[in-house]
């Protein structure tokens, strides 16, 4: 199935990368003076895929750190119950262990009689 997948969605995604690569290849300007855009005082020349592969990255990493930030909530959740759950089950191991220990006589543990 995974295989499957990969040849439907991964390949031909490749595959136009590549064409868009290959086919942009002439440089573009970009210019970062809002100000005076004739005469620009910062700007940067590149070919034109490497802005647009520029950006796609750049997209991908800030959606992954703010989808990180926002479940930092459950992250902390998931943490606090790991360590409960850890503990309950120190705490029951503690228990099977005193229950599997036997009883010395007059040892102040409490003793049920059967009543007949």
């Amino acid at each position: 199935m995974r295989s499957i997948v990969f040849y439907l969605i991964v390949v031909p995604l490749a595959i136009v990368l590549v064409t868009l690569g290959v086919i942009n290849r002439a440089p573009v300007t970009i210019a970062l003076d809002p100000f005076s855009p004739a005469d620009p005082a910062l700007a940067l020349t590149m070919p034109l895929y490497i802005l647009v592969y520029g950006a796609i990255i750049l997209g991908i990493i800030i959606g992954g750190a703010t989808d990180w930030i926002r479940q930092g909530r459950w992250r902390r959740e998931a943490r606090e119950r790991r360590y409960e759950a850890r503990r309950w089950q120190n705490e029951a191991a503690a228990l099977k262990q005193a229950a599997s220990e036997p009883v010395a006589p007059g040892s102040g543990a409490l003793t049920v009689s059967s009543g007949r």
